[in-house]
């Protein structure tokens, strides 16, 4: 098995695969005292594996002597498969199974396999004890954190004909099971529509099976009960383990986490969480997944991992009943790199068929139809989402390189234009990489451009809203285009959370309050989601509340500056400005933009402390890109001091450099001593504020 067949065979196909070698113990001295007894544990070991592998997506390679050798789409499966086996076998006195399994890359041609991987799973079979199962150390790096996992670490080990040594571990049962079927790991449907009651039920009905065998008179029977499916209607994809051993490959799981939750919330009959929630939830010390659903308010949850080998990716998933805690599906999905957005569709599909949800003509479409992409552009683009997740003035840089990359080398990708639109409206906004007046025409560009490759991209609608808003303060065309995303994707929070920004910069509070709901049922832990219904609470006058959800949302984030800001900006609106200037001082401490600098220098300036406010110009000065202290930081100041010709001189050339922080003029109360002004007046005209 270990040779490669002649060059007339049908060529090779390299795959990821879990090979499982199983062999009888003690074969040869049964053969020498008992011929028949031999013959017939080497045929009931065959026809276990028969009746099991169909059930774990498995199949037979081949019967070498006593021994079998077999393949797996995943490891969990594997796993599971051999558990059951041990399982089904454990009071057999005539037929116990030593059990190896690997995962790696195998060559295949037809029903045979050769290499690395096989040698190695060959090798370590010998290793465990009649009964057990010997891993590898990859197999356990994927199943580790399953429930029911227990394992000792047998060490490195030196097999023959394996250049390296291999890490193994030799499974057992968990402490509070002895006596029962051991728990599935990642547990297959049986069938689409059913879903294992008891996690024995396949041991149960492989040892039915073998009584039946030894005695065939006895009637069959088995005490296995099945459950129908469970209604779901709102679901989160935790993140994904990384399992390509590689720490660095972290950006690519989390991608892989990000685009799979898109998918799914492109399916209207699902409530999906966002990304800023499930975060949360990454590493070793995730909660238990009761807690994550009552925390989500979620029916199920999708765990699984991401395993990145050379051109080929794969996703090993499974559906979990939350609130329960009980597997209902896993399957494993491998396609080459270029086709990672088919393989994030298959998936989607296969959630969505498992749990009943009737696609639309649209969705279906849209879920049957992806393009291939360059693998290196996907890459790219994934690293660039992963930087624009925390949008400081150092990642902005990274994401803005990442995402030049992906474009450059797929010019038709157009997730990777969104992705720089947005990456150019926080850069503009923050004015600390570039102006505005220099992010504006990029992100304009990077926006239509991904709407132009793809028409029914929700990001790329809501990059346009925002640029509208932002920019152009087209509240009319900006409400159009989020409305727009929302329709394409109706679970998606971030454009809920702006659409209700700019609702509330328009004095539509109300409406701005239920975008912010719907944005925090969505994306329940996001500190900044939470932080942004502040807005529409304070212009309602309604501090207590509006307090209580910018603490909330510190709570979640103690190092984010944005909240810490929300706390002091309420006290700004009510008048408290000796209260707001402690926390100001912590935000701009925080890696905050300049502007909330500026803020506390209007703090200081607005309660006498003139010097002070001075100070914080300087500072602007001296941190100023290239020299250039955006005009509406020092208009800020200015008004603190009471000095309203050089705040409404800063304004006007704040509008001529296109700043994106005049969209504050018409709702916050900080510009209430201009109101009467003809210049401001004006000016509020130019930003449309008159219609």
């Amino acid at each position: 098995m270990a040779t490669p067949p002649d060059t007339q065979a049908t060529a090779p196909k390299r795959e990821l695969a879990a090979i499982m070698f199983s062999d009888i113990a003690g074969y040869t001295a049964i053969m020498g005292r008992d011929e028949a007894r031999a013959m017939r544990a080497l045929a009931e070991h065959r026809a276990l594996l028969r009746m099991l592998l169909p059930t774990f997506n498995g199949r037979m390679l081949g019967e070498i002597g006593d021994g079998t050798l077999t393949s797996f789409h995943s490891a969990s499966d594997a796993v599971n498969c051999a558990r059951q086996a041990q399982a089904a076998l454990k009071d057999s006195p005539e037929l116990q199974l030593r059990i190896g399994i690997h995962l790696g890359d195998v060559l295949f041609t037809d029903d045979n396999a050769w290499g690395d991987g096989v040698n190695i799973a060959s090798r370590i079979h010998a290793l465990a004890i009649p009964g057990s199962i010997c891993v590898s150390a990859t197999v356990y790096d994927e199943i580790r954190n399953k429930p029911g996992m227990v394992a000792k670490n047998l060490g490195q080990k030196h097999l023959k004909n394996v250049s390296r040594p291999i890490g193994v571990y030799a499974l057992s049962e968990a402490p509070d099971s002895a006596g029962a079927a051991p728990p599935s790991i990642l547990t297959s449907a049986l069938t689409r529509r059913v879903a294992l009651a008891s996690v024995g039920a396949i041991a149960i009905a492989a040892l039915v099976y073998f009584l039946a065998m030894r005695n065939p008179s006895a009637p069959l029977a088995t005490t296995a009960s099945v459950v129908g499916p469970h209604l779901i209607r709102s679901i989160a994809v935790l993140p994904l383990d990384n399992y390509s051993g590689d720490p660095n490959q972290e950006y690519f799981a989390d991608g892989m986490t990000d685009e799979l939750t898109t998918d799914l919330a492109t399916i209207s009959q699902l409530r999906v969480i966002s990304r800023g929630s499930v975060m949360r939830f990454k590493g070793e010390h995730r909660p238990p997944t009761p807690q994550i659903a009552k925390l989500l308010n979620v029916d199920a949850v999708v765990e699984g991992s991401v395993l990145r080998v050379g051109d080929k990716v794969r996703i090993t998933a499974q559906l979990i009943d939350a609130p329960a805690d009980k597997h209902l599906w896993a399957k494993s999905y491998e396609r080459d790199s270029k086709d990672v957005l088919a393989l994030q569709d298959e998936v989607a599909s296969a959630i969505a068929k498992e749990i009943e949800v009737q696609l639309t003509p649209k969705e279906q479409a849209r879920l049957t139809s992806a393009p291939t992409v360059n693998p290196a552009a996907h890459d790219a683009y994934l690293k660039g989402r992963y930087f624009i997740g925390r949008p400081s003035d150092e990642n902005l840089k990274k994401a803005i390189a990442n995402f030049d990359e992906a474009v450059r080398l797929d010019p038709n990708f157009a997730p990777a234009y969104a992705g720089l639109a947005d990456a150019y409206n926080w850069a503009g906004f923050n004015e600390g990489v570039f102006t505005a007046a220099e992010a504006m025409t990029k992100e304009k560009a990077a926006a239509e451009k991904a709407l132009l490759l793809d028409g029914n991209s929700a990001e790329a609608h809501a990059s346009l809203a925002i640029y509208k808003f932002s920019y152009e303060f087209d509240w009319v065309g900006a409400e159009r285009e989020f409305r727009r995303a929302i329709e394409v994707n109706q679970s998606y929070a971030y454009a809920h959370d702006q659409l209700g920004f700019a609702l509330a910069l328009q004095g539509r509070l109300d409406e701005a309050l239920a975008q912010n709901q719907r944005a925090a049922e969505l994306d329940p832990l996001s500190p900044e989601i939470l932080a942004d219904s502040v807005w529409a609470l304070t212009w309602q006058r309604k501090y207590q509340a509006a307090m209580e959800q910018a603490r909330r949302a510190a709570d979640l984030d103690p190092t984010f500056f944005f909240p810490q800001f929300m706390l002091v900006w309420i006290y700004v609106e009510e008048g408290k400005i000796n209260a707001a200037i402690p926390n100001l001082r912590s935000a701009a401490t925080m890696h905050a933009p300049s502007w909330v600098s500026a803020w506390l220098g209007y703090a200081y300036a607005a309660t006498g402390d003139r010097a002070e406010a001075m100070a914080v110009i300087e500072e602007l000065n001296r941190k100023s890109l290239h020299g250039y202290v955006p005009p509406f930081n020092l208009a800020i100041i200015y008004l603190g001091m009471g000095d309203k010709g050089r705040a409404l001189d800063c304004l006007e050339q704040a509008y001529a450099a296109h700043s994106q922080l005049l969209c504050y003029l018409k709702m916050d109360r900080i510009f209430d001593p201009l109101r009467k002004a003809p210049r401001f007046i004006a000016l509020m005209k130019k930003v449309h504020f008159d219609r």
